[in-house]
Formats: structure tokens, C-alpha cells, sequence
């Protein structure tokens, strides 16, 4: 069983009046317990530290945030269950494996579905985006915020791809997510759905060909140290998503709730910057460790999955797709 250490802030322990045993709990300290998958060098991560200073602060140090990285509390999909019966306070998961509990939040996993950035961001603090942050309440799951994850692309350890022909044959890791898995395969490869911890070691051994995600996650996990492509085809955006409990967050007072969502906003903003900077900072670091960048024509990638768009006409995914794509 992997060791918890608890990576309390500093200005969390400066509120408490302690510098040692910082995750123990005090009777006029409200403690949250929260449990995600990266490093605590990624962007997301700091971003949550961000968060926490910013609740010690604004609650004079009675609300205290805990925050358990690198999987020591269990998988994406491990924390999420454990929110649903209260056994973890908050999580920080990929959209993509929220597409069990949530089926609304599949939309997120249409390839191509955000022209840019902008548009990105505008659909994510607008109506969809609120709708979509609401809509896991019934099974136990409250949307806080959306953290910026970047475009997703592959990576693969000794093939050249400059199509999706060139993926024929090739075993691509994805997260547990039936979209990621549809869009493997409409590009002709093969979909492997591994756990992000265990990804590393699953590359070194060749039980997978490559992997897709967001440069940052790929230079922090050091994965470029076995994959010398990353193509940039930048296939889908699906976001980060920070919840928290319905159990835990309906007991919290008014005060906290407020608390807890504005230091949330704050670190999104925080977060966007140190996003863009990691992005262009870390494609330059594996590309000088050797990593081979290809940009292709992403035509061919957006024409290969086109079945999926068909797939989903009609349906309450087709119509919040079509949502989307109307936003200016």
C-alpha cells in the first residue's frame, strides 16, 4: 500500500499555528481531504495548492484543504467513488472518466469539438459549462470548477505518425472513458485502458505502443523518457474537473460553501496562466531532451472521426454538442 503524505500548503500551516503534523486534525479546524493523480510539479496541481492557501486565508485558518497527489488515495475512478459515499471530501479528475456517473459530461470527449482555446473557456464559464458542473449532484458528485487540461495528443515510442493510417496496428493507452476508446479505434488503432500510475511502467515494457495527453502531463510523468514522438494533432480538450462530495459539501455552513467555491474561481485564473506558460515551456524541455515533435495536417485525424459526430445525432449528447458549436 503506497505511503500517505498529506502536501499541506505553507500559508495552511502558518493559519493553523503548526509546522509539523499538519494533516491532523483540530476540533476549530474544518479539514477537507483531497486526492488526485499527478505529480505535484503539474500545473493543476499548484493550482489546487493555490486553492488551499486562498481557503486558510479567507477563513482565517478554520477551513483547512489536505491534498493527497500521485494517486496514494486510488485512480481517478477510485476517488470519484469514494466521494459518491463520503469517504473522500473532493477529488481532481479528467472529464473523461466522469462519463459513467456523468452521461452528459460525454460531450466533453468529441474530438474536435472546441475550435481554439477561446472558445473553449467561453463554453466552460457559460450555461453548458454550468449545466455540466450541476449536473453530478443526483449521484452524489458537486462541479466546483473546470481546470484547464490543454489539447490532448499522442505520443508513441519508436513509430513516426503523421495520419491516423500511420496508428494502424497500435496499442494506445486512453483513460477508462468509452469516448477515448470510440475515437482510438475510428483512427484504426487499438484503445488500452490503463491507470495513469501505472502508464510509466506500461510504456517501458511495450504492454502499449503510446499514449495521448497534454504536454505537461507528458513531461511530468516522463514519459518522454520512452517516447520520442509527440504528435500534435490535438484531438480533444476534455478539462479538468474538481468536485467535491454532495455528503460532505450539504454539511459545510453557507460561510464555507462560499469560501470554498470563490478560492475555487481564483485558482482557475491562476491556473489558466501557469497553464499557458507550462505548455510552451515543457514542449521545449522534451523536445531538447530528443523528443521528436511532429505538427500534422489534422484534416485526416478530423476526417476519421466524423462517425462519431454521426453517432450522437439526435441524442441529448448530439444537441449539447450542438450547443456548443453555436457559442461566438
Amino acid at each position: 500500500m503506497k505511503k500517505v503524505i498529506v502536501c499541506c500548503s505553507l500559508v495552511t500551516c502558518l493559519s493553523l499555528g503548526t509546522f509539523s503534523g499538519c494533516g491532523k486534525k483540530s476540533p476549530d479546524v474544518k479539514a477537507l481531504k483531497l486526492a488526485h493523480g499527478l505529480d505535484t510539479n503539474h500545473p493543476v496541481h499548484k493550482a489546487m495548492v493555490f486553492m488551499a492557501d486562498k481557503v486558510a486565508e479567507k477563513s482565517a485558518g478554520r477551513l483547512r484543504m489536505d491534498i493527497y497527489p500521485s494517486e496514494q488515495l486510488g485512480s481517478e475512478r477510485e476517488c470519484i467513488e469514494q466521494l459518491q459515499i463520503g469517504a473522500l471530501d473532493m477529488t481532481k479528475t479528467s472529464s473523461s472518466p466522469l462519463e459513467s456517473f456523468i452521461p452528459q459530461v460525454k460531450v466533453l470527449g468529441l474530438p474536435y469539438l472546441f475550435r481554439d482555446s477561446e472558445h473553449y473557456w467561453r463554453v466552460l464559464h457559460g450555461p453548458v459549462g454550468k449545466e455540466l458542473l450541476a449536473a453530478g449532484q443526483s449521484v452524489g458528485l458537486k462541479g466546483l470548477c473546470f481546470y484547464d487540461a490543454g489539447a490532448r495528443s499522442f505520443y508513441t515510442r519508436n513509430r513516426l505518425v503523421n495520419t491516423p493510417a500511420d496508428l494502424a496496428g497500435m496499442k494506445i493507452r486512453v483513460q477508462k472513458s468509452n469516448m477515448a476508446i470510440k475515437m482510438i479505434e475510428a483512427m484504426g488503432a487499438s484503445a488500452t485502458p490503463i491507470d495513469w500510475g501505472e502508464l510509466y511502467t506500461s510504456l517501458q515494457q511495450g504492454v502499449v505502443d503510446g499514449a495521448e495527453n497534454n504536454p505537461p502531463s507528458f513531461y511530468t510523468s516522463l514519459h518522454y523518457e520512452i517516447c520520442k514522438y509527440y504528435i500534435l494533432d490535438e484531438h480533444t480538450r476534455p478539462p479538468d474537473v474538481l468536485l467535491i462530495s454532495t455528503m460532505v459539501w450539504n454539511k459545510l455552513s453557507p460561510e464555507f460553501q462560499a469560501i470554498l467555491q470563490q478560492a475555487a474561481d481564483e485558482s482557475v485564473a491562476f491556473q489558466r496562466q501557469l497553464w499557458a506558460e507550462k505548455e510552451k515551456e515543457n514542449l521545449h524541455q522534451v523536445e531538447k531532451a530528443g523528443v521528436t515533435i511532429i505538427r500534422p495536417d489534422k484534416k485526416p485525424f478530423r476526417d476519421a472521426v466524423k462517425s462519431m459526430w454521426s453517432e450522437f445525432e439526435g441524442t441529448q449528447i448530439g444537441e449539447l454538442a450542438d450547443r456548443i458549436k453555436q457559442v461566438q
